[in-house]
């Protein structure tokens, strides 16, 4: 055990995500335990440069397990970005006696913190929290599955109108690079068609669906924001080819961000949180907590990339379920 790590400063960094709260509970629960102070860093790298620091008491921290968002506020910071803004993140680490760095966020967070490596010699352990699902060394990052239980939710609501007017309805959802929502979403929902940035294939699929529609159901098409071609383009690409079908568009965008964790993404927070603590009095550095197989694992920020890529079987599933 690592009997060096006295005080930790944790903060969250990029797009928020629901169980990001649930995370610093078990955080300041743990370092509670072991007798460590804990401060939390507010706005990301930014607070870090203004040295906008706060005490996290885990009494209070318990009381807000079950809110989306973060407690601690995010931030992005173009100062981090430079040499000068990283040297007064360090002088403010060294000012408050801080020995370890807990960052919740995605891969922009711990690229940021290897960047910060350089300069600073304390260790650091990230968690992953961005609900896109798009980081390699974790089965499910913090908010997935929040963001697509909303997105279901949402989408079982808007096939009602759908039905009732026998409209096509396009519903786009997050996944910038990542097409994991709009596939767990749309075979959740029962989608005539799923649109990924992974997929080439997929508009195609959809097209030979589209052209002879004239049913009496609704037809749901979900759309990943990331795909190559869009809502809009796909809109009208469907209008030429049929132009007299009823069509609409709903962008779902950040409400899938907001609303209360789901029980996977609290339990998740508080593992992932918990783990961190242990993590760096175990002497772990510059590494990030994730489950897989529903086992422990850390890996090292620079081989935590971004997946552009969906899982082989899923990939197969969606093939045969979208045709």
């Amino acid at each position: 055990m690592d009997t060096n790590i006295k005080h930790i400063g944790v903060f969250t960094s990029g797009g928020d995500s629901p169980g990001m709260n649930a995370a610093l509970y078990a955080i300041s629960k743990a370092a509670e335990i072991n007798n460590i102070r804990l401060s939390g860093i507010r706005r990301g790298y930014e607070g870090l440069i203004d040295g906008d620091f706060v005490k996290l008491k885990p009494n209070e921290m318990q009381k807000i397990v079950h809110r989306g968002g973060t407690v601690l506020k995010t931030a992005r910071s173009s100062r981090f970005l430079t040499l000068e803004g990283r040297k007064l993140a360090l002088d403010n680490l060294l000012k408050n006696k801080i020995d370890a760095l807990i960052a919740i966020g995605g891969d922009g967070t711990f690229k940021g913190l290897l960047v910060f490596s350089e300069l600073c010699e304390l260790p650091f352990v990230g968690i992953p929290g961005t609900i896109d699902n798009d980081l390699a060394g974790t089965d499910f990052t913090l908010g997935f599955d929040s963001a697509v239980n909303t997105a279901i939710d949402n989408i079982d609501k808007i096939r009602d109108t759908a039905e009732s007017h026998n409209r096509i309805f396009l519903i786009e959802v997050m996944g910038r690079d990542c097409g994991y929502i709009a596939i767990n979403a749309g075979l959740g929902v029962g989608a005539d068609a799923i649109l990924i940035p992974e997929s080439g294939q997929d508009f195609v699929r959809l097209l030979d669906k589209i052209k002879n529609y004239e049913s009496e159901d609704a037809f749901i098409v979900v759309v990943a924001e990331g795909d190559e071609l869009g809502a809009e383009i796909t809109a009208s690409k469907i209008k030429e080819l049929n132009p007299e079908v009823d069509l609409r568009i709903t962008k779902l965008g950040h409400v899938q961000r907001g609303g209360n964790p789901s029980a996977l993404d609290r339990m998740l927070g508080i593992r992932l949180g918990a783990a961190s603590v242990t993590a760096l009095m175990n002497g772990e550095r510059n590494v990030m907590a994730g489950i897989l197989d529903n086992q422990l694992k850390f890996t090292p920020f620079d081989s935590v990339v971004k997946q552009h890529q969906v899982n082989e079987e899923l990939y197969e599933l969606l093939k045969t379920l979208n045709t």
